[in-house]
């Protein structure tokens, strides 16, 4: 009897453990397609349509796309103009996800972000980045 407790519990367990991992997924690439398409509005310099996938926190902080736009190019520039994007780890926190992604700007160097992930009525927004330190180059 005990046993087939507890292999009802680890059933039970490992059905859940799959189900977040599907879930974790499924957020992850609505995550990563919000990014991307925020870049791609940089790269055209849509500022407008970039602003959109601001949290409203950060819509509210700078107030119109223009100055969202200066900030972007001046504080970000890795950001506007990346020469690649490759996405890694996806953490989940307790108010949504934190997205890890390596940025290489146009000069060749590589930076780290954290994208601080919240989910609204309207999906998956970006409720802030937070540059890392960039990871050491090759010698």
């Amino acid at each position: 009897m005990r046993r087939v407790f507890l292999t009802a519990i680890l059933t039970g367990h490992m059905s859940l453990c799959a189900v977040a991992t599907e879930t974790q997924a499924s957020d992850q690439d609505a995550i990563t397609g919000i990014i991307d398409d925020q870049i791609t509005a940089f790269l055209a310099d849509d500022f407008e349509t970039a602003f959109k996938f601001a949290s409203p926190g950060i819509r509210g902080m700078f107030g119109t796309p223009e100055r969202f736009g200066r900030m972007v190019r001046e504080g970000y520039p890795m950001v506007w103009r990346p020469s690649n994007v490759e996405y890694l780890d996806l953490r989940q926190e307790a108010d949504g996800f934190t997205q890890r992604v390596m940025v290489r700007d146009s000069s060749g160097a590589t930076w780290l972000l954290d994208y601080s992930m919240i989910q609204r009525p309207e999906g998956w927004r970006i409720n802030g980045v937070r540059l890392l330190t960039a990871p050491p180059t090759g010698v």
